[in-house]
């Protein structure tokens, strides 16, 4: 049932660093939850009709993850104003304490209008440890969602089922052809790339895993060539993946100058003049503090300066654009106690630096 939200207009945080004026505003805070709680894992998208929705963790008894905590649900807010100001929070998934969900990541089907959600899911009370990927679709923008569908055995092997595994929180894409693409992390087999060639009616996994690479983001460069850039855990710099062959073979760059502690990031290729690849990531070796901003003119061949978003305690991120040319990350903040929003012009970035 839909219930009437009153809009909640939130304070600005102000920091300003060298190269731009930083605004951030809080989404999410923890201390709301309690004093073990908090919030984690942040995706944020644009949906087909213009409106911006976030979607976090929310967890009850413990900031830890799916494995070890029995009551994590999914929140989300929405914003009709580009992000000026925002819904109350809204319980999306709610399941009884032993049944936990996380790591929320969105694909936009802007083709057929459709959102699609993806979850990972975990019945402590039945068998502790083991992952079922689960996906929801909304026709109407994220107001409505349609029951689970547990997809595990179309993008998981049969051997896999004890494995350390779960799909990447953040954001898939459409490719060109209308391809729904995005990333499954097995810690023990490698990351791999699924999809949908019928637009969610079916899954498919491809079969080449990304060797070393822990949580992937995916797009699609001008050729159709895949590009995956990940998380590679005690490496201190991040891995970039590209496929010309949908799948069936990777070649893998080892990015030096995309320095990383170990962390999830935000990564999307615009549909502008530039052709613009963003990356928002930790920018540190080994300590999840200095969130940055960076992006590409040439397909990920070169990387711009890192542009200081936060210098504090800071870790997952999440990016999406507007039709206006804005960019808008939501990221954690402060040790986990905050889940925070800030906003760019596409103009205001490129003369930064």
């Amino acid at each position: 049932m839909i219930k009437k939200h009153f809009f909640v207009f939130l304070m600005f945080l102000q920091s300003i660093n060298a190269q731009l004026d930083i605004n951030i505003m809080n989404l999410f805070e923890s201390e709301s939850l309690g004093s073990n709680a908090c919030y984690r894992i942040p995706t944020i998208s644009m949906v087909p009709n213009g409106d911006l929705i976030a979607i976090v963790d929310e967890r009850i008894d413990s900031c830890d993850d799916l494995r070890k905590n029995e009551d994590i649900n999914l929140v989300i807010r929405r914003s009709v104003d580009s992000g000026r100001s925002w819904l109350n929070t809204k319980k999306l998934i709610d399941l009884p304490t032993g049944e936990s969900v996380s790591d929320a990541s969105l694909i936009i089907d802007s083709l057929n209008k459709t959102v699609f959600l993806f979850f990972n899911y975990m019945n402590h009370n039945k068998i502790k440890k083991r992952y079922q990927m689960m996906v929801v679709s909304s026709v109407d923008n994220g107001i409505t969602w349609s029951d689970p569908l547990d997809i595990t055995s179309q993008i998981t092997k049969a051997n896999w089922k004890d494995d350390f595994m779960f799909i990447t929180s953040g954001k898939g894409i459409q490719t060109s052809d209308g391809v729904l693409l995005h990333c499954l992390v097995n810690l023990d087999k490698g990351t791999h790339v699924f999809g949908s060639k019928d637009f969610g009616k079916t899954w498919f996994l491809t079969e080449s895993p990304l060797q070393n690479a822990d949580e992937s983001k995916i797009i699609e460069l001008k050729n159709k060539t895949w590009m995956v850039n990940s998380r590679v855990n005690s490496s201190g710099i991040r891995h970039s993946y590209i496929s010309s062959n949908m799948g069936k073979s990777w070649t893998t760059y080892y990015e030096s100058d995309l320095i990383d502690p170990g962390c999830n990031a935000g990564f999307i290729k615009l549909n502008s003049p530039e052709n613009l690849i963003l990356l928002s990531n930790i920018n540190h070796k080994s300590s999840r503090e200095n969130l940055c901003l960076r992006y590409s003119k040439n397909e990920g061949n070169s990387w711009s300066d890192p542009i200081s978003i936060y210098k504090g305690s800071a870790a997952y991120s999440s990016i999406t654009n507007l039709e206006n040319g804005e960019i808008i990350i939501l990221f954690e903040r402060d040790n986990y106690s905050k889940i925070s929003l800030t906003k760019l012009s596409l103009k205001s970035l490129l003369n930064s630096l």
